[in-house]
């Protein structure tokens, strides 16, 4: 059985002012379960990828299915959205309602699923970003993490087999981040939810299964992080940086340490150090 959920073939895009294409021939697939992270510096494509994939934008050339539905179908429009949800940067654009539990009831409440069910499924996804103790709270007494779980548990509640998130940490600070991302690792690995997730952060792609690297509306790299961050000259010179532990065995290595150069932990780093040492 193919378990293949969602994949582009030859994607071109480009917007009405632009001369350019953003995206150039890009051919993806993302299996059913998976963990991803998109990277690439500003104006690479990643964003304008990640609104493909649920519709908000269209090829102009190529084709994009996601569960076998192309989403140049205008009629399953709904049907992709159903399956796709998107979370973006800024949560405060995705908030609507005075009180948690209603605007994560929202979008139910528009697609005429019946009141019982609203309950329950408003409750079953509080709980699964943590934050039905906070449901009668107005959105606007929350830190910037809380209320990205709050715009996740929208998404949730929408039951989505795939979450897009297009860079959702990035107006956070360390602790929202960390939330954030505890939060959708949970929902990978226990509903077995496919997260694409764009972000700027290697720290965070490195965590993932799979990492896909775009530049200049190209994908340049795909692989597992390990192999993505090993290659530190390649991702330099596309203006990314590598994971912190990574950067340090690059630059060890320089003074003939011969260390792994796959290493992308803290705990991997500690233990070729004292190997070394010892």
């Amino acid at each position: 059985m193919d378990n293949t959920f969602a994949r582009c073939e030859d994607l071109v895009f480009s917007y009405d002012d632009e001369s350019r294409d953003v995206l150039c021939d890009v051919s993806l697939s993302f299996k059913r379960g998976e963990f991803t992270a998109v990277l690439g510096h500003n104006g690479c494509g990643k964003s304008t990828f990640a609104k493909h994939l649920n519709a908000i934008l269209l090829p102009c050339g190529g084709s994009v299915y996601v569960d076998g539905i192309d989403t140049k179908d205008e009629e399953r429009l709904y049907d992709i959205r159903q399956r796709v949800g998107m979370v973006f940067q800024n949560p405060d654009n995705q908030i609507v309602a005075t009180i948690v539990e209603e605007d994560v009831a929202f979008a139910l409440e528009n697609l005429g699923v019946p009141p019982e069910e609203i309950r329950e499924r408003v409750d079953e996804a509080l709980k699964s970003v943590g934050m039905y103790k906070y449901r009668m709270h107005s959105p606007h007494q929350l830190s910037g993490g809380q209320k990205q779980r709050v715009a996740i548990a929208g998404i949730i509640a929408m039951r989505p087999e795939c979450i897009v998130l297009d860079e959702p940490t990035a107006m956070l600070d360390p602790i929202g981040r960390r939330e954030v991302l505890k939060t959708v690792k949970r929902l990978n690995r226990e509903y077995g939810i496919t997260i694409i997730l764009i972000t700027h952060y290697m720290e965070e792609a490195a965590m993932c299964g799979r990492v896909i690297v775009m530049d200049k509306g190209k994908v340049l790299l795909d692989d597992v992080p390990k192999e993505v961050f090993s290659k530190v000259e390649l991702l330099k010179s596309v203006g990314l940086d590598v994971p912190q532990v990574t950067e340090l065995v690059y630059e060890l290595n320089k003074y003939g340490l011969g260390l792994d150069q796959h290493i992308i932990t803290e705990e991997e780093c500690t233990e070729a150090l004292i190997k070394l040492l010892s």
